[in-house]
């Protein structure tokens, strides 16, 4: 063989090589997009700082015992695994990846909302914690997973922004500098409270991204749940509502102030405020009597499909947790 004719092939073989390469890397690389009608969490878990998130048979969330690493386990509490050492919250999961909110030690930053604590970035990783890719380096507030976008509420020095933008970091669109929870979202809409002139329900649609107003309430945290909409009623001292919307009628849960609240799998969990006998409660979704499960003020309320979990006010280092529907629980320590 000739070394001209060598040197053609062994040209040949390394453009081939290097094309090989170039597919897989493209492969490894590409974002897999989410199934239709794929939601991040729950609206209720989101509006208490999305500490706990189920997903496919698997509760991914910020271990309080391990200083907020993520972590996984079986619904039953079994199988725990550390997937990163960064303290999260904003927990999000759907089809292939996970989604959160990596606190950290950098500078403080300040907005119309007060002093905020440092941040690192917004991450995007695979459910088995491989992977991270940071998303954005803003301050976000709250964020929601709906399909393929994720609707992001952020703030700094220059002030607030809410905006989308495609889980492969593409398509970033700036919708608008008000400040929208986009917390609750049910079949492609995100339900968020006014926060300015009124505090009326309004619905963004996530096909076209436009917003109109769906119900004149005077509504706080709303969180949607089948033909009803629970939210906390700002015009009468933060009481525990629902909102029938086939009929449009009013449902009064509790006349208590409530700072705090979750609902799902039939229940709601809510944190009764008073000077005096602070509780955290909870009832049937549909109303009725009101159980205490602690004496005291806390907050955080994430719930699974099998369990509560909560923390005390003013300390995020330990986790209590109780199976739903019960009035007995316990500090959350799972063993790694």
């Amino acid at each position: 063989m000739s070394k001209k004719l060598q040197v053609i092939l062994i040209s040949a073989l390394i453009v081939v090589i290097l094309a090989v390469l170039a597919v897989v890397l493209y492969f490894n690389q590409r974002i897999t997009m989410n199934p239709a009608g794929t939601v991040g969490n729950t609206g209720g878990n989101l509006n208490n700082r999305g500490l706990f998130c189920e997903y496919d048979g698997v509760v991914y969330f910020s271990n309080a015992h391990d200083g907020g690493s993520l972590c996984a386990m079986d619904p039953n509490e079994g199988n725990v695994r550390r997937l990163s050492t960064v303290k999260v919250r904003n927990i999000l999961a759907g089809g292939n990846y996970l989604y959160y909110f990596q606190e950290g030690t950098s500078e403080e930053q300040t907005s119309a909302l007060g002093q905020l604590p440092g941040v690192l970035s917004f991450v995007r990783c695979k459910l088995n914690g491989s992977g991270s890719t940071v998303l954005t380096t803003d301050f976000v507030m709250t964020g929601q997973l709906v399909n393929n976008y994720l609707y992001l509420m952020t703030t700094s020095r220059n002030g607030n922004s809410f905006y989308k933008m495609k889980i492969d970091k593409s398509d970033k669109v700036e919708l608008t500098d008000d400040i929208i929870n986009p917390a609750c979202a049910v079949d492609g809409f995100i339900y968020y409270n006014g926060t300015d002139s009124n505090h009326y329900l309004y619905a963004l649609n996530t096909a076209n991204d436009a917003s109109s107003e769906f119900w004149r309430g005077n509504v706080w945290y709303p969180v949607r749940e089948g033909d009803y909409v629970y939210y906390l009623d700002v015009a009468n001292n933060y009481r525990l509502c629902r909102y029938s919307i086939s009929r449009s009628v009013i449902e009064v849960l509790t006349d208590d102030r409530v700072d705090c609240f979750n609902v799902g799998n039939g229940l709601v969990y809510y944190q009764k405020n008073s000077t005096t006998e602070p509780q955290l409660k909870y009832m049937s979704a549909s109303g009725g009597e009101s159980y205490v499960l602690a004496q005291g003020n806390y907050t955080n309320i994430n719930m699974t499909s099998r369990y509560v979990y909560f923390q005390a006010f003013g300390d995020s280092t330990t986790t209590y947790h109780a199976p739903l529907g019960t009035s007995t629980y316990g500090v959350f320590a799972p063993e790694l």
